[in-house]
């Protein structure tokens, strides 16, 4: 085994970017672990887990880490980092003598002109990047997760002040003026305004709508937060009059995870007073799931919505003459608001089902299985992605889960989320149905029933090729369902 470690200073890529590189340079054969990263203290501990001794390194500094079989693997992976990080640049030349230096501000990039700034970088440098794209005049969306609740407070009452939105934090998904930001799907344009704060939750609707023929104008999302009470729901009021004042949009959607009360009161008084029709999809147990609010989208744009895609082979609903096996549900998604979706399904049949969305300080990922009973587990929450890529990048650590899960003598069915789109793991089912087939052959060997239901967000035009993910899935043995409330009911009535 060869380590191989190296700082570049003043090195800097952005956190996306580097989320992509690392991926690609794990995935060069030979390699076992490769982590690469800006030198910040986070990163550094991360480094530290891996087992490297972390270098004397800034938060200006790159610092590249890999560890392979022989130096060939460690030339192999060396050469891949340097294309990865000339795509991810997009290939731009360095300045030659006398042109005028790049900007290191957003404050200076704002004069080459733009309306809105996109800052992705550590979440501790967040806050100061957005603040100077504000004071520079600009909309933004801050991609970055990790940023205090108070700091973006703070922007939000700068914007305000400013007549300007702020996108996030943790904003991961955004279509302005048909332009995806983030993690976004290829959908046509259309009459329907978004304002989300669910970035999974806007992707599942557009996907929905795109099935049923319905375009989008633009998705506006404002951060999970937003509808909290310590937020208070500003940017979703400035994005509300935003799409209000557009002449694109006919018919606006408020999509959020389940909201503060009083804040969702006031934000209903203000959309009564809109002149565009609002329609509400404010995930809760006596709310109406993703899926039916497409229904009603549709509806109120006159047509009839279409039956929801499926691939494979439904499982059985459960029985008192079932098979003897285990009982638990266990899911593990990607996608915040696909999850919180879930659970509200789970819970209204199940009981008591445990979920991290929910806050619960129980539940760890050291363990062998993450909990006893019914478990569903966001790994795109800020406590998982902590110096590694969103589990819609990086697959690994819900591979590792999916395994030990699977394994369990308790578990009886598996729920996935699988989202596409730009930004997203080229080719997810690739690495997800090996561990599916395997799981279930594993447990058909040893006489207990498994079954594995898949929820799969994505559009026909998305670079992965949505049909084709499908397909592979439900070959693997997974009932694939494009519908997510659809998976998660299916996988609760095989329990039920």
């Amino acid at each position: 085994m060869v380590d191989h470690l190296e700082v570049r200073p003043g090195a800097y890529a952005d956190s996306v970017s580097l989320m992509q590189v690392s991926r690609r340079v794990s995935d060069v054969s030979g390699v076992i672990a490769a982590l690469v990263a800006m030198g910040t203290e986070l990163n550094l501990d991360v480094l530290a887990g891996m087992g490297f001794d972390p270098p004397d390194a800034g938060t200006g500094d790159l610092v590249v880490a890999i560890r392979a079989d022989d130096p060939d693997a460690v030339d192999a992976a060396l050469d891949e980092l340097t294309a990865a990080l000339a795509a991810s640049s997009g290939g731009a030349a360095t300045a030659s003598f006398g042109d005028a230096p790049p900007p290191r501000t957003v404050r200076d990039a704002a004069v080459f002109g733009g309306d809105l700034a996109l800052i992705s970088t550590p979440g501790d440098s967040a806050y100061v990047e957005a603040l100077d794209a504000l004071r520079a005049g600009l909309h933004v969306m801050v991609f970055s997760d990790n940023v205090p609740v108070e700091q973006e407070v703070a922007l939000k009452q700068e914007a305000d002040e400013r007549g300007l939105l702020v996108m996030g934090p943790d904003a991961g998904t955004a279509i302005v003026g048909g332009v995806g930001l983030g993690f976004a799907n290829v959908v046509a344009p259309g009459p329907v305004g978004l304002v989300a704060a669910s970035g999974t939750g806007a992707q599942h609707l557009t996907c929905l709508l795109d099935d049923a023929g319905v375009g989008v104008s633009h998705v506006l999302g404002v951060g999970g937060r937003d509808l909290k009470a310590t937020v208070g729901g500003r940017s979703t009021r400035q994005a509300l009059h935003a799409l209000d004042a557009d002449p694109a949009t006919d018919l606006i959607v408020l999509l959020s995870k389940p909201p503060d009360e009083a804040v969702a009161a006031e934000v209903r008084e203000l959309a009564a007073e809109l002149t565009t029709p609002v329609v509400f999809g404010l995930l809760g147990p006596t709310e109406g799931d993703l899926t039916a609010v497409a229904d009603t989208v549709i509806s109120e744009l006159g047509r009839a919505a279409p039956p929801w895609a499926s691939w494979g082979e439904r499982p059985a609903s459960g029985a008192e003459d079932r098979e003897p096996g285990g009982d638990r549900l266990v899911g593990l998604f990607s996608g915040g608001t696909l999850c919180s979706e879930a659970l509200i399904i789970a819970q209204a049949t199940l009981g008591e089902v445990r979920s991290n969305v929910t806050g619960d300080p129980d539940l760890k990922l050291t363990d062998e299985v993450t909990a006893p009973g019914h478990v569903l587990i966001d790994l795109g929450e800020d406590e998982h992605t902590r110096g590694r890529p969103h589990p819609m990048i990086d697959q690994q650590l819900r591979l590792e889960r999916l395994a030990a899960e699977a394994a369990a003598p308790t578990t009886r069915v598996l729920l996935l989320d699988v989202v596409l789109g730009h930004g997203a793991h080229p080719d997810p089912a690739g690495e997800l149905a090996p561990a599916i087939a395997a799981a279930l052959a594993a447990a058909e060997q040893q006489g207990r029933p498994l079954d594995v239901v898949v929820s799969l967000c994505g559009t026909a035009g998305d670079p992965q090729d949505r049909d084709t993910q499908a397909r592979v899935l439900a070959e693997a043995g997974a009932y694939v369902a494009a519908s997510n409330a659809d998976a998660a009911r299916t996988a609760v009535a095989v329990i039920a």
